[in-house]
């Protein structure tokens, strides 16, 4: 358990700036201190001068000055003891190499510190200390840590000082003057070792004649050391017989030393030493205790004293007893991290002090220790107290006690780390808190709206808020860390609840979300579908942070219709916020409104258009099983929202009714589909009715008779008769609007304007005729929709780029592939694309109700392909996208460039939007 704690430094002076050397007598000067405590001096260097430096210590012997090392230190008896934060003891036996000794009684003792600092050079003081000391008994025995003293007294000493050197043999030296001195000696191990004084001082041992007294001094730990255990008290035993020389001859004196290096007990926080009360190696016969002291760091302490420390000192048969309580003001604590986990330790050195006389002599010893005692580690796990006020919504905890040693560096939280610093700049609020006591703690503030702290609801209106923490110490000035893991956790019934309005105009609902005390943190629904991001994007999802709003179209997706009149549409939309993890219906709205609608629209040239809508009262309703009443005559376009009929008034079973001036033409549109029994079904649902069909809607027209009305019909087909690259004769290209997908039926001019349903699909297709050439091929390089004829004017739409889809719009121009048929003799002289009907629109407003379509072809020879269009056309399959009922293209501003000489040049139309 012994340690030297000198500071290995090297003995070289730097040649630097010094600060003046300052003498020290009894007094404190500059954080030194020195006295006299028995037969040592001690000097006390307080932190402020040690911490963080480099010391180095040398002894003074008039104008000598020679550096302590560990060994020379133990040799000559000087000893060193420090705590972890700088404190420094520096003892020196006043039997010690060095000291000026006057007649054993006046002991001058010099030392110089030199203090090695990075930022103030060598600092140097200079210390001088006189001590008195007469209470020398027969023997006296020094156990220090570092060294075993032990002291004869001799009363026909002669000359005094080191030990000398003699020849080999056993001739005397001459007895003059300074060659008087130590002779020889013999060391017990037991067996006897001998050894010359130049031997002993070889191996660390000391060696001094005063004028009454020989001194043998030796470290701990030498071969000629045993370890004994006596009275049950671990010890280390020195024995030796010196030689020395008189003005009457050879003297003898035989001598020993035991220290003790165990005895320790802890026992509930009270340190209990036992020293042996008889010490065999030191005494062979019956004694008398004569004094009994003990003390702290090598000064002696009163019965007062003791008393109020808590100290005891007292003797049983085989020991004497000291007790310290843990914690006593004489030690100090000290951190430390096993395994990351927090201990604590407590160190003492006590000292005892014991004069006995043996029986029947009138010789006695005086025996000292000083031996200081470090408790074994004690987990010391930190107490935090909560003192969160959830009404204050700020979590509050305290977390200690910790030493003086322990700071706090960082703080965990559940994103990330933050330095002490860091978290005070953040908002939070962390302390430090001392006690009287000396130990301290810390205390953090952390605010529940801090994004550090988790959240759940464990009920609708309840928030449950947690924050979990791991505290990051180190302890100085080792720097070891350690952390120790907090999880606060406070509910408050705090919640806010979202909440919805709603409007609408003639042509949208309007929807607006107020966030509650969660902000954001639901899921939205519209109807059935959860708000995604194609859905916010389509519905104009707007944000700040407070709000949200949506605008929908009546007719949307997720919109249902309630009740259809002749000239309008009750339309309802269902908004749902619900929280994320429980599913709990945070706010609802139910927002139905009543928009203008037309069903039937009747043409001067005799044509109806109507639309059926499915209503939720029909829900199981298909529009494409909708016909009028010739069931032959079916929707024109349909979806799962809408069916759109188109027919002459002349049609379809249509009925005719004369009026005074006019005339009123009739249909019907329903769900005529019945089974021999006359049941009808509507998708599997059977109704009893044998009349009544499950879906039935009117429409009607009437016309003012003997009144002209004139109006535009026709196709707006371009044939153009350039000749072909490969080959003479006339090559002319024309396109055409199919009636469906399957190409069969195109529309006629008289068929113009042909009316279509809002993304109702256009089907196109572009042929070269009259050419029996198989190795041409027919290239669709561009086609772009207008508002007028005129294939240059402005506003346009790019259908087909470069020929491939127009991939700025979000409904993709689909191409379909053409095979042989009774109709179709060269699949390369023939391209099919079809697009979604659609208006053009400004400002939000239609600009007109129609359309022309215009494409440039290509002609190219396949036997010899170039680069660019003549590679292929763009073929890709059919893209799937989220039915929605309108469609408008804002205006796109372009010019057409010139054409080239294999171009040729086609237009269609108009087609005609109904909003029906």
């Amino acid at each position: 358990m012994w340690s030297l704690l000198w500071s290995l430094v090297a003995a070289v002076i730097l040649s630097v700036d010094t600060r003046p050397n300052v003498k020290l007598n009894s007094q404190s000067s500059s954080g030194l201190r020195s006295d006299c405590v028995g037969n040592l001096m001690r000097l006390s260097l307080d932190k402020a001068l040690a911490v963080g430096n480099e010391l180095e210590v040398e002894a003074v012997n008039g104008t000598q000055h020679i550096v302590l090392t560990p060994r020379s230190a133990a040799q000559c008896g000087y000893s060193m003891e420090s705590d972890p934060w700088g404190n420094t003891r520096i003892y020196s036996s006043l039997l010690g190499c060095y000291v000026d000794n006057k007649g054993d009684r006046i002991f001058n003792v010099g030392l110089r510190l030199r203090i090695y600092s990075s930022q103030s050079g060598v600092v140097s003081h200079d210390v001088a200390q006189t001590c008195s000391y007469t209470q020398w008994a027969s023997k006296a025995i020094l156990c220090d840590r570092n060294y075993m003293e032990v002291s004869g007294f001799i009363a026909d000493a002669g000359a005094k000082g080191p030990a000398q050197d003699v020849k080999e043999g056993n001739n005397l030296p001459d007895a003059s003057g300074a060659a008087h001195g130590i002779w020889k000696l013999t060391f017990y191990t037991p067996e006897p070792v001998a050894m010359v004084p130049r031997e002993a001082e070889q191996a660390g041992y000391g060696l001094m004649l005063t004028s009454t007294r020989l001194v043998v001094r030796s470290p701990y730990n030498t071969a000629e050391a045993t370890s004994e255990e006596v009275g049950g008290v671990p010890m280390e035993v020195i024995r030796v017989s010196a030689y020395y020389q008189t003005p009457h001859g050879l003297n003898v004196v035989n001598m020993a030393a035991a220290c003790p290096t165990g005895g320790v007990l802890f026992i509930n926080d009270v340190i209990s030493w036992h020293v042996p009360r008889r010490m065999t190696p030191l005494v062979d016969g019956s004694f008398e205790v004569l004094e009994l002291h003990m003390g702290i760091n090598g000064k002696r302490l009163d019965r007062s004293q003791m008393v109020t420390r808590g100290y005891t000192l007292s003797t049983t048969h085989q020991h004497i007893v000291i007790e310290i309580p843990v914690g006593s003001p004489d030690g100090h604590f000290k951190s430390h991290a096993p395994d990351y986990q927090y201990h604590i330790t407590y160190s003492v050195e006590p000292m005892l002090e014991v004069l006995w006389r043996t029986t029947g002599t009138q010789d006695d010893t005086r025996y000292k220790v000083l031996f200081p005692i470090t408790t074994p580690l004690m987990p010391q796990l930190p107490h935090f107290q909560e003192n969160t006020v959830p009404e204050a919504r700020v979590f509050t905890v305290v977390l200690g006690t910790f030493l003086h040693d322990v700071v706090l560096k960082n703080i965990t939280f559940s994103t990330g780390v933050l330095t002490v610093e860091e978290g005070n700049a953040r908002g939070f609020t962390i302390q430090e808190h001392r006690y009287k006591n000396g130990t301290k703690g810390y205390s953090l503030s952390v605010p529940f709206d801090s994004d550090v702290v988790l959240k759940k609801n464990p009920e609708l209106l309840v928030t449950t808020y947690f924050l979990p923490l791991a505290f990051g110490f180190v302890i100085l000035p080792e720097e070891t860390p350690f952390a120790h893991k907090v999880e606060l956790q406070a509910s408050l019934k705090d919640v806010v609840l979202p909440t919805t309005t709603g409007t609408c105009d003639q042509k949208h609902f309007y929807i607006t979300v107020k966030y509650g005390s969660q902000g954001n943190n639901f899921q939205a629904m519209v109807g059935y579908r959860h708000l995604n991001p194609e859905m916010a994007e389509e519905y104009k999802f707007q944000e700040n942070g407070t709000h949200f709003s949506l605008v929908l179209p009546y007719d949307a997706a997720d919109t249902a219709f309630e009740l259809m009149k002749t000239d309008s549409l009750r339309a309802r939309v269902d908004l749902l916020l619900l929280d994320h993890i429980n599913n709990w219906v945070l706010a609802d709205l139910y927002l139905s409104c009543t928009f203008p609608f037309t069903t039937t629209t009747c043409y001067p040239n005799g044509t109806m258009t109507a639309t059926a809508v499915k209503v939720q009262s029909v829900a199981q309703l298909v529009p494409s099983r909708l016909t009028l009443k010739d069931q032959s005559c079916k929707p024109v376009f349909s979806d799962d929202r809408f069916a759109l009929f188109s027919f002459s008034v002349d049609s379809c079973g249509t009925t005719r009714t004369f009026f005074d001036h006019y005339i009123l033409y009739e249909n019907e549109i329903g769900l005529y589909y019945n089974d021999k029994k006359g049941l009808y079904y509507n998708r599997g649902v059977a109704n009893t009715s044998p009349i009544d069909p499950p879906y039935r809607q009117t429409i009607s027209c009437y016309y003012v008779v003997n009144e002209t009305q004139t109006f535009a019909v026709g196709s707006k087909q371009r044939l153009y008769e350039p000749k072909a690259d490969i080959s003479s004769g006339q090559l002319m290209v024309q396109i055409r609007l199919a009636q469906d997908s399957s190409y069969q039926l195109f529309y006629q001019a008289e068929d113009y304007p042909v009316v279509k349903y809002l993304r109702q699909p256009l089907y196109f297709e572009v042929e070269l005729i009259e050419s029996t050439d198989p190795n041409l091929e027919l290239i669709v390089e561009k086609c772009w929709a207008t508002l007028d004829e005129d294939r240059t004017s402005v506003p346009s739409w790019d259908i087909i780029v470069d020929g491939c889809e127009n991939p700025d719009d979000i409904y993709l121009t689909v191409f379909h592939p053409v095979v042989s048929d009774s109709r179709v003799l060269f699949p390369s002289h023939i391209k099919r694309f079809s697009m979604n009907m659609f208006t053009f629109t400004k400002d939000q407003a239609v600009l007109k109700d129609e359309i022309y379509v215009h494409c440039d072809a290509v002609i190219c020879d396949t036997t010899s392909r170039a680069d660019g269009l003549c590679r292929g056309q763009c073929v890709q399959p059919t893209r799937q996208s989220n039915a929605r009922p309108y469609e408008q293209k804002g205006a796109k501003r372009t010019r057409r460039g010139t054409n080239s000489t294999r171009q040729r040049q086609i237009s269609s139309g108009p087609v005609e939007l109904t909003s029906g």
